[in-house]
């Protein structure tokens, strides 16, 4: 896509932050969801008049009656009243209406974008791919409960929780690149070959740890192990391969699980600490170098969160710590981004850039 400047297109660039910032509510409303065991308090799937949640006690009665045939509140919540079934269909019902309303908020300015020309040709191919992401994700969060919706399932499974949460953060960072494209000045994206590289590997390294923050957070791995910096009172816990096979063992074993996911977390924070350290040799004016301690500072609260998670999850996982947990994690994804947007020039074409833009 063409570079287009902030001046000329800042109403849509403010647009696409607007959504950026609406994604990261979702997402996070997505963990308070799990978190609280709601996400299959709602067994239907009604786009339209499921925006409005039951409007009377025998709608309440009908609903709760639907949540009563499956195996989650057969097994696990057959104590619940209707008081605690409105408590979880409350979160559920927030989640998918936070999305509706984002569907509106990315539709209704497209189309006045669209009929005001304010958009051109290079947008519209993003735009329709942005769109279909959209799409993808909802029918990828429906098909998830759906799995959850029978006699057999307690909850959903952690790997269809992971594929939900990487496909939101996929759309998040395109929406966000998108609007980088539209509000970031040419003159501030650098060639610093060495530091694209590395923020490369940071990325495919902090989605992997997203992935197994899914997982994590789909077993209720944190339970297993809530020692640090020891695990259980090992360095390398027992049980790590009792699935029956490597592959096995690394996707399904919760505590090979939280094995993985510790050593990710030590081994992205020396990576951004070198990254930082290199940064330190980008011209000082740059957006680049002034936004360089972001991703330290970011993946450093990380860490620190994801302690206070495991110290606090005695009996179940505190829900305050682990969606700042959460959100810290998609913010140092954001960063990443961001960095990667600001460090990706051509030589050529940085050299041959004016600097009077």
């Amino acid at each position: 896509m063409e570079a287009v400047t902030f001046k000329d297109n800042r109403p849509v660039a403010i647009w696409l932050y607007i959504g950026v910032g609406m994604l990261i509510v979702q997402v996070l409303l997505g963990g308070i969801t799990r978190l609280t065991g709601s996400g299959l308090s709602i067994t239907e799937w009604q786009p339209l008049l499921g925006a409005f949640p039951p409007m009377n006690e025998q709608a309440w009665e009908k609903a709760f009656e639907g949540y009563k045939q499956i195996a989650q509140y057969k097994y696990v919540n057959s104590h619940f009243t209707l008081s605690d079934f409105k408590f979880i269909f409350f979160w559920e019902w927030l989640h998918r209406d936070w999305a509706r309303l984002m569907g509106l908020v990315f539709i209704i300015p497209f189309i006045f974008f669209v009929a005001t020309k304010r958009l051109n040709k290079s947008m519209v191919n993003p735009m329709i791919i942005l769109f279909l992401l959209g799409g993808l994700q909802g029918a990828i969060g429906w098909i998830m409960v759906k799995s959850g919706l029978n006699e057999e399932n307690l909850y959903v499974s952690h790997i269809r929780l992971a594929v939900h949460f990487i496909s939101a953060l996929v759309l998040l960072c395109y929406v966000l690149w998108f609007a980088f494209k539209l509000s970031v000045r040419p003159v501030e994206i650098l060639s610093v070959p060495v530091l694209r590289r590395l923020n490369i590997w940071l990325l495919v390294l902090v989605t992997v740890q997203l992935v197994y923050g899914a997982f994590m957070a789909g077993l209720h791995a944190a339970l297993i192990a809530n020692t640090w910096p020891d695990i259980n009172g090992a360095w390398v816990p027992g049980g790590m391969f009792a699935q029956g096979g490597f592959a096995a063992d690394i996707v399904h074993n919760p505590i090979t699980i939280q094995f993985i996911h510790r050593g990710l977390a030590y081994l992205i924070t020396v990576l951004v600490a070198v990254w930082w350290w290199k940064s330190a040799k980008t011209p000082a004016n740059s957006q680049l170098h002034s936004i360089r301690y972001l991703p330290l500072l970011l993946v450093l609260l990380q860490v620190l969160l994801g302690v206070l998670t495991l110290l606090n999850s005695q009996t179940k996982i505190p829900l305050i710590y682990g969606i700042l947990h959460q959100c810290v994690g998609m913010l140092l994804l954001l960063s990443l981004v961001w960095t990667l947007y600001l460090s990706r020039g051509d030589v050529a074409a940085v050299q041959n850039r004016p600097t009077d833009y």
